[in-house]
């Protein structure tokens, strides 16, 4: 048996993102998590978004599927439903999980399903040239937007947190290492896992960049924080300014969708057999 490593994850395709971009400190991240936990190109799915960090299904040696505009979340339950003994990660964007996919990922969250939600957030729709996405701040400059964002910004945090998520974190893509970890415990939480990475545009937000959030990041776990309220972790998940937290702020161990799932209980679906007569009386249920 081959040991896991995060070359095992090469294409042959190098990576078309602008240089610089924070999608690459999250596909490095993604690729030593997945080697850290033993997690080899045919032993689980990535299911992709629309947008810039979507571009990474071609340089990413792993069963995948490209989804819709904000529909990544619907086919990841659906193979999460056929085999629940999968890993399914999805790679999703601010745009295209919360703007798009946003009715889709309130949902899963109150649901539970064990799917990983890895959202790159950068404030804008890179992939269309940089108009704002849901999560961009008040006064933020874009083609959208050129005299300033006036809407309140969708929190990722508080809103995962209060529509059921059972592990809630945020990471730095500037952060390789400590990504890293969050995204191992992330993929090796059971349960809802929904990481939000503050990830630079570096060709269409020439404000949050790769300075301007070192110079404010602070880690939760070096300050003692422990994860385990909802209210404390909702607070902490409005710090914005001078001070930013990142690291875990909310996990609970709960009951997953598959879990409660009675077809589930023989073993995957994908295993079962389903022979002629079965069949038939499958389908008496519905005429």
């Amino acid at each position: 048996m081959s040991t896991v490593t995060a070359d095992s994850f090469k294409t042959g395709f190098l990576p078309t993102w602008c240089p610089g971009c924070g999608d690459f400190g999250i596909w490095m991240s993604l690729k030593e998590a997945l080697a850290k936990l033993g997690i080899g190109p045919d032993d689980g799915l990535l299911v992709y978004g629309i947008g810039c960090h979507g571009n990474m299904y071609d340089w990413m040696n792993i069963y995948g599927c490209a989804g819709l505009h904000g529909r990544a979340l619907p086919l990841a339950q659906g193979a999460k439903l056929a085999n629940h003994t999968l890993p399914v990660i999805v790679v999703s964007g601010d745009g295209d999980c919360l703007g798009e996919g946003g009715n889709h990922f309130l949902h899963a969250a109150k649901r539970n399903p064990d799917l990983t939600v890895i959202i790159h957030d950068n404030q804008v729709y890179g992939l269309t040239t940089g108009q704002a996405s849901p999560t961009a701040k008040p006064g933020f400059k874009t083609k959208s937007t050129p005299e300033g964002v006036v809407d309140e910004p969708i929190n990722p945090l508080t809103l995962a947190i209060i529509s059921g998520a059972t592990f809630v974190a945020r990471g730095f893509a500037g952060d390789i290492p400590g990504l890293t970890q969050l995204t191992m415990q992330a993929i090796s939480h059971k349960g809802f896992s929904v990481l939000d990475i503050l990830q630079p545009c570096v060709t269409f937000d020439k404000v949050h960049t790769y300075g301007w959030y070192r110079q404010r990041l602070y880690t939760l776990e070096k300050e003692g924080y422990v994860p385990n309220h909802k209210i404390q972790a909702i607070e902490k998940a409005m710090e914005w300014g001078d001070r930013i937290p990142i690291g875990i702020l909310y996990k609970e161990e709960k009951p997953t969708s598959e879990d409660r799932e009675p077809a589930l209980a023989g073993g995957p679906l994908v295993k079962a057999f389903i022979g002629g007569e079965q069949r038939e009386e499958l389908l008496k249920e519905f005429i």
